[in-house]
């Protein structure tokens, strides 16, 4: 059962017929959120985890990257230094890195779900719905997380409609921010007035006043969230939910990490969305305040890119990506399973940085330490037919 509360949306839903989708008192604020508090960040679109997490060492780094080699670490403008088997950050990751160096940052690299083909939707389908294949269930591994967990944990994703990861028996909503210009105050009275006999109605506009309150107090352009041009918002939106207690799950996903052309290095396209990201993730943390202490985000996109640069200057759809774990209640200051190496022998399809890690390890290590989800249900439930894919130990505090 899912919903979609927001005060501008409802108002502009009211001349429509768009109302199905309202379900009168279904949300549960003070108090609703477990004591742990987890955030899914979907880059959309394949990030190109070699430019994020990139490793130095490998001999055939520069003749198979060239052009999407950022500046090393030491250089002016240069990539911040992991210390740890000659990785480093991208520049533009600064928050990050001083999360790493708080131990709060986990990285995996060469990881991937199941899939192995190159398509952003399928991919996507996949990553979210736990499977080893494309539609192998209409429901998301993350609802039915939430069906083995106890307190009655509330789940919003921010977008304009409920993704594939949290769809499913467990109540979760959606809030996004709209183009409309807000209401003000007489307006809402008299809506509430018109509706006072509608039972329905009247508790679908309380709802959405109150996802607005909690979601709301978020900076930038509202047209230009829409269009996926600024994470920080979508971002903060996701934290003002979790601090306020109206979820103690929320999913945010954020668009344009498909870079084929004109990618850049150490400045660029790709350089200005780890950017965002990376603010966007700050603000999370000051957003949380004190409650970032029992706070998991973790990170993570459909597959990866090319090892070797296109004739546009930029990356092609690809196998193995990097995925990030971060907050509060994470071990980090650690890279996490395997690392294939970049000799031409070790590429998938002679292309790919080879998927080494099953990104179900890392959500199984959230999910079953952060979560209290038992692995039985891990296994057999949450990730049907899993049980290769190990959680990592000692990733959770």
């Amino acid at each position: 059962m899912s919903t979609r509360h927001s005060r501008r949306s409802f108002i502009g839903m009211l001349g429509g017929t768009g109302l199905a989708g309202f379900m009168p008192g279904s949300l549960a604020w003070a108090g609703s959120a477990a004591d742990r508090l987890t955030a899914v960040v979907i880059l959309r679109g394949a990030l190109d985890g070699l430019a994020a997490v990139v490793p130095y060492h490998e001999s055939e780094l520069d003749r198979w990257r060239r052009v999407l080699v950022p500046p090393a670490p030491g250089s002016e403008g240069g990539a911040l230094q992991l210390q740890t088997d000659g990785f480093a950050l991208h520049p533009s990751l600064a928050f990050l890195h001083q999360a790493w160096q708080k131990k709060q940052l986990a990285v995996m690299h060469a990881a991937s779900s199941p899939y192995r083909n190159r398509s952003h939707f399928d991919g996507q389908d996949v990553l979210e719905n736990g499977g080893a294949k494309v539609l192998a269930s209409r429901d998301g591994w993350l609802n039915r997380a939430l069906q083995k967990t106890e307190g009655g944990i509330e789940a919003a994703a921010i977008g304009g409609a409920l993704p594939m990861i949290l769809r499913g028996d467990a109540h979760a909503v959606t809030w996004a921010p709209s183009s409309l210009p807000e209401s003000d105050e007489d307006t809402m009275e008299r809506l509430m007035r018109v509706y006072e006999d509608d039972e329905p109605l009247k508790l679908a506009l309380q709802d959405a006043q109150s996802l607005d309150m909690a979601a709301g107090g978020v900076d930038g352009d509202a047209k230009a969230v829409a269009r996926g041009r600024s994470y920080v918002p979508i971002l903060q939106a996701g934290a003002n939910l979790m601090a306020s207690g109206a979820a103690g799950v929320t999913v945010m996903s954020l668009s344009g990490w498909d870079t084929h052309n004109n990618q850049g290095a150490g400045s660029g396209q790709l350089a200005s969305r780890l950017q965002q990201l990376d603010q966007g993730l700050a603000v999370m943390k000051n957003t949380l305040g004190d409650k970032w202490d029992r706070t998991a985000v973790i990170v993570a996109t459909e597959f990866g890119r090319t090892v070797r640069v296109n004739g546009s200057r930029g990356s092609d759809h690809g196998t193995g990506s990097a995925a990030f774990l971060l907050g509060g209640a994470v071990k980090g200051g650690r890279m996490t399973g395997d690392w294939p190496g970049l000799a031409p022998s070790a590429l998938y399809e002679d292309r790919d940085l080879y998927p080494a890690n099953d990104l179900r390890s890392l959500f199984k290590s959230v999910l079953r330490d952060h979560m209290g989800v038992s692995g039985k249900d891990l296994d057999g439930f949450v990730f049907p037919g899993s049980k290769a894919a190990a959680p990592i130990e000692g990733l959770i505090t």
